[in-house]
């Protein structure tokens, strides 16, 4: 098989993984209500199942950057896919407070392993062609996403039970996912140059590992993913209550923000590898961070349902760029230690989850919800600050112009 036949096959069956992880968290998240009420468990103690799947993925996370250390990250993500899936079957049958609470916590530690090892190879993918196609993989998440909801609406419609609702995804894509994995392609450790005739000039790191340093460069992309995904959450967990208690809508309409926004990330998803090949990386986060930033003005300006429905649509359009641009970031930063650094920038997804849905639910209590829409929105605009740190001299990638930067992590081991 030829190179660029590979790296073919390797991007498609990797779109795959993403569609069947976007499809299994959506048919998780979705269906709460009808877990609680299957297991009985209280409105006190919801929320602390809710948080220990964030918190186990995160340490699930940074296992991973030692686990690749000694396996590829497609042997990672061969195993643990089928292992979210199984979990999310075992959420719908077991019949006692244990029995979830051990398919949750399964679910969290393969989550966390799933994203990691998924964004290692995209971001290895993306060096192998030359080009960005990192949007690609997450339009792909979005569209398993929207899949994923629109099938827990269903079963929701239709009275189906979980099992019913989850067995029939997991029996489909199991086995694609399984098949598909025979294609995943490392090209970061099997050397596969790009497909484009350009040397790159990117920073180089004279490591493996991570170390201090590593953190230390990857501080400000962190806190983009943090920032990123407190402004996720809030529109996740938020924009139904805000536009029905807040904005007055009807139920039935306060369920629509959230299916728009996902619409909006997969279509914006969906071009952006194009806008980044042709404005660059740092321009196109600079305008996503811009845009999601007027998108919770208007929200929490909002005079009514419908305005407040096209501050979440602008939302959608703009916070869609920036988590994928900031995974393939980080890759040209540290080209010897990717793997390392996106286990690492991985965690703070989980971070950003874990703070954003408590944070305005806290000010809107204390103060008021159009309030507390300013605080992601400001949080938002302060990517604005770290813009630069998403080119990193690659001019294939949009980078800025700079000279060759070479960290010698080796060096400065005293650091650690």
């Amino acid at each position: 098989m030829t190179s660029d036949v590979r790296l073919r096959h390797g991007r498609v069956s990797l779109g795959l993984s993403f569609f069947a992880q976007g499809a299994a968290f959506a048919l998780l998240v979705t269906r709460i209500p009808a877990i609680q009420d299957r297991y009985g468990i209280s409105d006190g103690l919801l929320p602390a199942f809710l948080a220990a799947v964030p918190v186990l993925a995160g340490i699930s996370s940074v296992a991973t950057e030692q686990l690749v250390a000694r396996v590829r990250p497609s042997v990672v993500l061969r195993w643990v896919q089928p292992v979210v899936l199984l979990a999310l079957l075992g959420v719908a049958a077991g019949s006692r407070l244990w029995q979830v609470a051990v398919a949750l916590g399964v679910f969290g530690l393969s989550v966390g392993a799933l994203d990691a090892s998924m964004n290692m190879l995209g971001v290895s993918l993306q060096r192998a062609y030359g080009r960005s196609i990192m949007l690609g993989f997450h339009a792909a998440y979005s569209l398993g996403g929207i899949a994923g909801a629109s099938l827990a609406w269903a079963g929701a419609h239709w009275h189906l039970s979980l099992l019913m609702s989850y067995g029939p995804v997991v029996t489909v894509l199991l086995p694609l996912c399984l098949v598909a994995s025979r294609w995943y392609a490392d090209a970061q450790r099997d050397g596969t140059s790009p497909t484009s005739p350009t040397t790159p000039t990117t920073p180089t790191v004279q490591s493996t590992d991570g170390g201090s340093v590593v953190f230390k460069l990857l501080l400000p992309l962190c806190l983009v993913m943090a920032f990123a995904y407190i402004g996720d959450s809030t529109v996740s967990n938020w924009s139904a209550k805000y536009l029905q208690d807040v904005l007055g809508s009807s139920e039935q309409l306060s369920t629509v923000p959230y299916n728009v926004y996902m619409v909006t990330t997969l279509l914006g998803r969906a071009v952006g590898d194009f806008g980044v090949r042709r404005f660059g990386a740092v321009a196109v986060v600079r305008f996503g961070s811009v845009l999601a930033a007027v998108g919770f003005a208007v929200v929490a300006a909002a005079s009514g349902p419908w305005v407040g429905m096209l501050g979440f649509t602008l939302l959608g359009f703009g916070l869609c760029v920036i988590v994928p641009q900031t995974f393939a970031a980080a890759g040209r930063l540290f080209p010897g230690a990717s793997d390392a650094a996106i286990a690492r920038l991985n965690i703070f997804n989980y971070v950003g989850f874990l703070i954003g849905s408590p944070l305005v639910g806290a000010i809107g209590d204390a103060w008021n919800y159009r309030g507390a829409m300013l605080v992601p929105m400001v949080l938002v605009l302060a990517t604005l600050l770290y813009a630069r740190s998403f080119g990193n001299g690659d001019a294939r990638y949009g980078g800025e112009h700079e000279r060759p930067r070479t960290v010698d992590v080796g060096r400065r081991s005293n650091e650690v």
